[in-house]
Formats: structure tokens, sequence, C-alpha cells
């Protein structure tokens, strides 16, 4: 999801597909808008403070998640980026463990860096708001929306992490490798629907299923493997039409008669297999869709815009939901900007609110964004260093991702992060000179429109 502002000399458009950087935008900014219309965020009768979903109450709101759930998307495109740019990096460097810990070396700060500011500044407000006395049950309310999309981080060092073994893999074994990876999915599912007395996270659903963090995402993510080897593009416009209804067709069974939730973002966490069903048929209408977005991508103002957005992707997917709440908060401080959350009004002012989440993402990223900015690695730390950053990072996140976010938590995951940027850092060198040995990741689907801008 990261971004990376290389100079445009150093970016072969030829080989880039635009239009993977404009579904990649596209998911971030519909996530920030699944998000606003869940806060709501209203005074009680005896003058608390009330937080409530009020998207989450709408009758529609299952079959809306049908549509809106959009990270296998994200996951596809970003396996598409993972296996051009690792690829790019074993063509460049001779001995491919070393390109291969590279890649990961890069990856794994390339999430650490922009993620780091972001814990010390909510371990800070925690500490500051449980010092000065505020309701544990609303500051649980908020910290937990807060920290809700940050499972992404653990899913995705996941994939970064594993992504030389998988693309191996993948080129020796395409098929038999997406079979083993959804075979063991569907295990994990059924040993967590069907073992009675096993522990349960806070929202009641089994800490067993969480092992498919190991195994759902590293699937979507093989998916745009496929992607990148042209499977979907040798395909027919009727045969990835009926790809993806039966995709969609496939979630009723799974949803009716299966124990699945109606609700795709019940299904998000722990991951299940909905999810893969997902990815493959969202991955079937990017293809469908590419010659229209093609030609969108041609125009100087999409490429604007998705580069605009796409030079500070992190920023917005890390800090939009703390700006939300901000926002929310404010109409409690100022009264004529006070609505009751759910009503017409409140409805009517979303998009209003909606623009102002962004402009004060673009204003925080002014000071943000240079966490964004790819580094290249020319002295790969050595695997225990890997491994004990990818340690910290992974389960400081995944227990956040289980249990929530809380005070304890965002203090160990600002360490965590922390000791991993320190771990990372000493591998970190600019070039001397502009045609050294390169060994940075080939850039991100958005760094092309960087360069087209």
């Amino acid at each position: 999801m990261l971004v990376t502002t290389a100079p445009s000399e150093s970016i072969d458009l030829s080989r880039r597909d635009l239009t993977l950087d404009l579904a990649r935008v596209v998911c971030v900014l519909l996530v920030v808008v699944i998000h606003l219309l869940f806060v709501g965020v209203g005074p009680t009768a005896d003058g608390g403070i009330a937080v409530s979903r009020p998207l989450e109450e709408q009758p529609w709101f299952w079959l809306a998640t049908w549509f809106g759930q959009i990270m296998p998307l994200f996951f596809v495109v970003g396996g598409f980026a993972t296996a051009t740019s690792l690829r790019s990096h074993r063509r460049r460097i001779r001995d491919r463990a070393t390109a291969d810990r590279i890649f990961v070396h890069g990856r794994m700060l390339r999430l650490a860096r922009p993620a780091l500011p972001l814990f010390l500044f909510l371990a800070v407000v925690l500490v500051g708001a449980t010092v000065a006395g505020v309701d544990p049950a609303l500051l649980d309310a908020v910290a937990t929306g807060i920290g809700s999309p940050l499972w992404f981080l653990c899913a995705y060092l996941i994939c970064q992490l594993f992504a030389p073994l998988l693309l191996d893999r993948h080129e020796r074994a395409p098929r038999a490798t997406l079979l083993v990876l959804f075979a063991a999915v569907v295990v994990v599912d059924v040993v967590q629907f069907t073992i009675p007395g096993v522990p349960r996270d806070p929202a009641g659903m089994s800490l067993l299923g969480y092992l498919n963090l190991l195994f759902v995402w590293p699937l979507v993510q093989q998916l745009g493997y496929w992607y990148a080897d042209g499977w979907f593009a040798r395909r027919a416009w009727w045969q990835l039409l009926l790809i993806a209804a039966v995709c969609w067709a496939a979630l009723v069974p799974l949803t009716a008669w299966g124990p699945y939730s109606l609700d795709m973002l019940t299904n998000l966490n722990p991951p299940t297999v909905p999810l893969v069903v997902l990815g493959l048929g969202q991955a079937a209408l990017l293809q469908l869709l590419k010659t229209p977005l093609t030609a969108l991508m041609r125009t100087r103002v999409a490429r604007g815009i998705v580069y605009a957005v796409g030079s500070r992707l992190m920023t917005v997917y890390l800090w939009h939901l703390p700006l939300i709440i901000a926002v929310a908060g404010l109409t409690l401080v100022v009264p004529v900007l006070a609505t009751v959350p759910g009503s017409a009004v409140w409805w009517a002012t979303r998009p209003i609110a909606y623009l102002a989440v962004l402009a004060l993402v673009f204003v925080l990223s002014l000071g943000l964004g240079r966490f964004e900015r790819a580094e290249p690695v020319t002295r790969p730390a050595v695997d225990g260093t890997l491994i004990a950053a990818a340690v910290v990072t992974i389960g400081t996140t995944a227990v956040i991702t289980i249990y929530g976010l809380e005070l304890m938590n965002a203090v160990a995951a600002a360490v965590a992060f922390g000791i991993a940027v320190v771990l990372l850092r000493p591998g970190q060198r600019a070039l001397s000179r502009p045609d050294a040995a390169a060994s940075d990741a080939e850039p991100e689907p958005e760094a092309s429109a960087a360069a087209s801008g």
C-alpha cells in the first residue's frame, strides 16, 4: 500500500499498469467513506457522549458490504506490485538470497516507518486520556474504532515476509500453490466453526480463526501474481464476467447455509473463505474494466488526482480514523455543527465531513510524508534481524487485530515499531550517485502516476 516517489527517469511507464494505481487509490478512498459513515458521535440525555455506528444500523448494510468490501482487491493489486518488484530485484541482483533480503528489508521498513508516528501518537493520547480520567467505556469505544484498520499492517507484513517463498512456489507450481493455500483456509474455517469451547476474542469470534491471517491474505496476494502473469488478461470478456458472477453467487450458499455472516466486514477478522471468493471476483472485474479505466488514466486530471492521493496513501489509511474522530468531536465543541448521528441532516453533511477529513489528511501528510518515502536498501539486514523485526511488528499488530487497541497494546506497538525501525535503519543508505547499483524495489503502482504527472 505504500508509495515511492522515485524520480521519473527511474520508472519505465511501458512496463506499468496505471489502472492499478487507480484501483488502489479508489480502495483506500472507499475505506475512508465506510469508516466515516460508521462513526457517529453525539451527546446523550444525561450530558455524556455516545458513540454509535449509523451505517451498520441500516437494513441494507449487509448487502452493501458484498460490494463495498474491497480489501481483497487491494491485496490482489498488492500481489501484482509484489511480483513485479521482487522479479525486478532478482533480475538486477545475481544472488537470489540477497535480492530477497533486500526486498523484504525494504518492504518491512516502508510499513514500519509510517506506522511508528501513529503508534507513538496513540500511546501518548491514550496515556493522557487515562490520566485525565476520561470515561473508560468511551475511551475504549474510541480506541477500538481507531484501531480497527490496523489489522492491515499485520496482514501485509505477513504477505511481504513470505513473498519470496510464495513467488517461488507460484513460478514452480501455480495451481498447486493456490490449492494448498485454499485447503489451509478451509481447514482453519472448519475447525473454528465446529470445535466447541474454543477461546473467543472480545467480539465473540474464535481465536483459532486468526490463523487464517497466514493463509487468506497470502492466497489473495497469489491472485495478484496470476494477474501479473497475464492470466486474467488472456480471458475473454464473457469469461471474466462469468467468473465474477459465479463468485458473487457463491456468497449466497456460503452465508445462507454456511457458517459465514451476511456482513462481509464481519468476515474480515478473522479472515474467512468469502474474502478469497471476493478477491477472485474483484480481480476478474478489474480486468474486465481495464479498457475504460485505461482511457480514464490517460487524462491528466485522473493522473493528477491519483498521484495526489497515491503519494500519501499510507498516511491516508493510517490517520483517517483519528481525524474522523477529531472532526466528530469538533461538532460537540461547536454546537452549531452538531447533528444527531443517523439523522437526515447527519447523512446530508457526510460529503462535507469527508472533504474535511481528506483536507486534514493532506495537511498532516506535509509533515508525515517523509516517512512514506522509500529509501534504497544497499546493505540488507541478515535473516536474524529481519525475523526479529517481523516478530515484534507482526506480533503487536496481531494482538491489536484480535483484542483491539487499548493503552498497553498501543504502547507495546510503539515500542515494537520503534525497535523495528532501529533494527532496519542501519541497512538503509542513500545511493551516492543516480546510476548506482539499484537495490530498492520497483516503484509501487502509484509511482507510475508520479512519473506521468
